[in-house]
């Protein structure tokens, strides 16, 4: 059984996450959506609502678990029994980061690959960064009528 771990801080999970792991389960019998929780950074939305959020996204999908994790992710895959961290990619950015930490992470645990697909060419623009700008735009137009 191929178990995949596909990790971030989902701050929000967009529609290019949901594409990533729509592909995933094409490649894994099960993947598990790790909602990363760092107390050092600073995140719109509290793990709770990013849980509740893509567990609601994927309540009918029995081969996802959403779970959220401080930890490593070497060490998150260990306890969950993953073989493969599961990334994503838009640009060569991306590339050369998901690099280092691939190679870092194989490091630590030869036995756990990752996995990286390219992004659809309709999901390249998409970040979180830019989905949590919109949102507080969005928020701060409605308080202004």
């Amino acid at each position: 059984m191929k178990k995949a771990v596909f990790p971030g801080s989902f701050d929000p999970f967009t529609s290019g996450h949901e594409a990533i792991v729509q592909r995933g389960l094409e490649l894994f019998d099960t993947i598990c959506i790790a909602i990363g929780v760092n107390t050092d950074k600073h995140y719109m939305f509290s793990p709770e609502q990013r849980l509740e959020k893509v567990q609601q996204l994927y309540a009918y999908e029995p081969r996802i678990d959403v779970l959220t994790y401080s930890d490593m992710t070497v060490e998150l895959c260990r306890r969950v029994g993953a073989q493969f961290i599961l990334r994503g990619i838009r640009n060569a950015n991306d590339l050369a980061y998901e690099q280092t930490v691939a190679a870092v992470n194989r490091s630590l645990d030869p036995t756990i690959d990752t996995v990286i697909l390219l992004s659809d060419i309709e999901y390249q623009d998409i970040s979180s960064t830019l989905e949590r700008e919109r949102l507080a735009h969005q928020k701060e137009t409605s308080h202004q009528q």
